[in-house]
């Protein structure tokens, strides 16, 4: 059976979308957010989780496949 990965667009458009959820999360809860402890917290484990997100993203994608 053939295993049907996402093309270049869909994971441009869930790249697109990681980054504009991440940038709403980090100006809401990022550094330097509240008092200094929750702000690097926060702000750390946020970028923690878009660098591993955005590696499923890129890594499951099949870039050379134009397609929905």
């Amino acid at each position: 059976m053939r295993s049907r990965k996402q093309g270049c667009i869909a994971g441009l458009l869930q790249l697109l979308m990681l980054d504009v959820l991440f940038d709403w999360l980090q100006r809401r809860f990022g550094f330097g957010r509240g008092c200094s402890c929750t702000g690097i917290g926060c702000g750390f484990i946020l970028l923690i989780l878009f660098i591993a997100l955005s590696c499923q993203v890129v890594l499951h994608t099949n870039w050379l496949q134009i397609s929905f």
